[in-house]
């Protein structure tokens, strides 16, 4: 299947990035090992500090090489003991389907991407942060493009994180592609807030009892009911909402899932994330309470846990999560 060509937008700024990344310059001489990282606009958010991407190269139709960097230390993902936060992993996979379909699968800027599913897994023993940032090479494989004539309009990718030739997680991802204008049809106008969704206020309960340190990390509220909790992200956190959605971010529900698992334990357990299977169903809406429950699934040992995570909301599922991790003693 032939692929379509990035917009002359798209292919300005992606020959810019593939010759400063280069390490040359015409004017210059050679300056070796130059880093930048791909538009933010191409992976939808607005702080440089938040794209974990580099660099791009077509292997083949439909197999890319790409080039990222992780941190030694980020503002929200932060892994416990010293290491990389496995859900930075799911970020990095969700920036890898954006900036492709628009850099190289000729969805224009503007368009919007309504996600499917996004899985991962990860190796806790790779995670560790090192003496530098993590250096990162990325295979996309393309799976199961749909078109409508020449307009992508839905996608699958298989990837493989790794650093130092060694696998740090690995993933897949599926969104559908809506024009601007569909969009508008699909979202009709901004919903009415419910009387009964309180105002966002900090959590009361310990961020550590959500595997968290500071408080407005936490997404959760407690409720009466045990294994239930009220999705309350803060609105003006500066990652989860790094850009003007007009929804709840998948990223925040997954960060709800995990946080939902770590709230099944008990205070001298600790949880380290190894793999999360979501499937979204339908907008996680502002102004209306939204319920998440956790529900664990039976696992065969005791050092591993294995949770179901259902978000409702208006009485629609909004997502499934199945989570899974290792638990050790604090």
């Amino acid at each position: 299947m032939s692929l379509m060509n990035p917009d002359p937008a798209a292919r300005a700024a992606v020959g810019t990035i593939g010759r400063g990344a280069g390490g040359t310059s015409p004017s210059s001489g050679a300056l070796p090992h130059l880093t930048t990282t791909v538009p933010c606009e191409f992976v939808r958010r607005s702080s440089m500090a938040e794209v974990f991407l580099t660099s791009c190269r077509r292997a083949s139709e439909t197999r890319f090489t790409l080039t990222g960097q992780w941190p030694r230390a980020h503002a929200f993902f932060n892994g416990p003991g010293g290491q990389h936060d496995p859900l930075q992993a799911a970020e990095t996979i969700k920036q890898v389907a954006l900036y492709l379909a628009h850099a190289e699968l000729g969805v224009s800027l503007g368009h919007h991407f309504v996600p499917c599913d996004l899985s991962f897994t990860s190796d806790p023993d790779e995670l560790a942060i090192g003496a530098v940032p993590s250096d990162l090479s990325i295979e996309a494989d393309c799976v199961d493009l749909v078109r409508k004539g020449s307009r992508l309009v839905e996608f699958g990718l298989s990837i493989t994180i790794r650093r130092n030739d060694r696998a740090l997680a690995t993933g897949t991802v599926r969104f559908v592609c809506v024009s601007p204008g569909a969009y508008h049809r699909l979202r009709g106008p901004a919903p009415e807030s419910s009387p009964t969704q309180p105002a966002h206020q900090p959590s009361e309960v310990a961020p550590s009892a959500f595997g968290r340190g500071l408080r407005r990390d936490v997404v959760l509220a407690s409720s009466d009911h045990p294994g239930r909790w009220r999705l309350n992200p803060d609105p003006d956190h500066p990652v989860l909402f790094d850009i003007g959605d007009d929804h709840i971010p998948p990223m925040v529900l997954m960060e709800a899932a995990r946080q939902a698992t770590y709230g099944l334990l008990v205070s001298d357990r600790s949880l380290t994330l190894t793999a999360m299977s979501t499937e979204f169903h339908s907008y996680a809406e502002f102004g209306r309470p939204c319920w998440i429950e956790a529900a664990p699934v039976l696992v065969q040992h005791s050092d591993t846990m294995s949770v179901l995570v259902t978000g409702r909301q208006d009485g629609r599922r909004v997502f499934g999560s199945h989570v899974s991790g290792t638990v050790t003693r604090c």
